[in-house]
């Protein structure tokens, strides 16, 4: 049986669009138009024969046959870059400036800068370990090239992952029996600080802020110390900690979206793009086991 070959533009707007999230999102990564994007996914879908994706209420959604393609797409492309590389002596240089939280930084940006340094040695990284709404405008701004960030608007980049948030407290001063409850938080306009919060306030439970922390290290010193109890990402919680749940009186919190987000000035630059295509291949498949 003859099957139509896959084209390697076919796949590279199927990968866009996934990673973007919709048709507009993917056309300017692929220098095209949304109509011609549209154009690239219907010719793949009729070459495998298959739906691959469908249109959700915010953004495209992989049918079964999409979510099987993509894993199978995505190493194509690497190679096929791979292969240009080795014969057209496109050795990937210069620098990328490198956003993310410190509570994200250990878990998640290690195995991926680990993988990018193995093939990229002579590509400089910059790492810039701030506060998610410290990073969402310098990236805006053209002052990073990346960031791994928490979003709280769709426009912020594309998904990788929900984050959980966890009360973490000391078993040692259990501080999460007081009234009010003493808690430490991020600056005033962070989700985690949000999402605690408006978790105390349906439970209607009373609150003082005791202790403010831009730092992942100065939220574990407030708790570790009794100061207060704090809302953590999950990653970032030490097995030392208690997590804190119903059971002391607290309520659950929403998980937060994680997100690479990518300036408009880096969009010529290929270390950029492998770095911004490996950290959406690395997290995605990580968060997914």
């Amino acid at each position: 049986m003859n099957y139509q070959d896959l084209q390697i533009d076919w796949l590279k707007c199927f990968v866009a669009v996934v990673d973007a999230g919709s048709l507009s999102g993917a056309a300017p990564e692929v220098h095209r138009s949304q109509s011609a994007v549209s154009m690239q996914l219907k010719k793949l879908e009729a070459a495998l024969n298959c739906q691959l994706l469908r249109r959700g209420p915010r953004q495209h959604q992989l049918t079964p046959q999409g979510q099987l393609l993509l894993g199978y797409a995505r190493r194509m492309l690497d190679l096929h870059a791979e292969t240009q590389a080795a014969f057209h002596g496109q050795e990937l240089t210069g620098q990328i400036r490198l956003g993310v939280p410190d509570d994200h930084a250990a878990r998640y940006l290690t195995p991926v800068l680990k993988r990018f340094a193995q093939h990229h040695g002579s590509v400089e990284i910059e790492l810039n370990c701030e506060q998610s709404t410290a990073l969402i405008p310098r990236v805006e701004k053209g002052e990073l090239d990346l960031a791994l960030v928490s979003r709280d608007h769709p426009r912020h980049g594309t998904l990788l992952f929900h984050e959980p948030l966890v009360w973490v407290g000391s078993a040692q001063f259990q501080t999460w029996r007081r009234d009010p409850l003493p808690i430490a938080v991020y600056e005033s306009t962070s989700l985690a600080k949000r999402s605690a919060i408006n978790s105390l306030a349906l439970q209607g439970r009373r609150y003082k802020v005791v202790y403010n922390s831009s730092s992942l290290a100065g939220q574990l010193a407030a708790v570790e110390s009794g100061l207060a109890i704090a809302v953590l990402t999950q990653c970032s919680a030490p097995a030392h900690l208690e997590t804190l749940g119903a059971e002391h009186g607290l309520g659950p919190l929403e998980p937060m979206e994680v997100a690479v987000y990518r300036s408009r000035a880096s969009q010529a630059s290929a270390a950029v793009d492998r770095l911004h295509s490996l950290l959406i291949q690395t997290l995605r498949q990580s968060s997914a086991t």
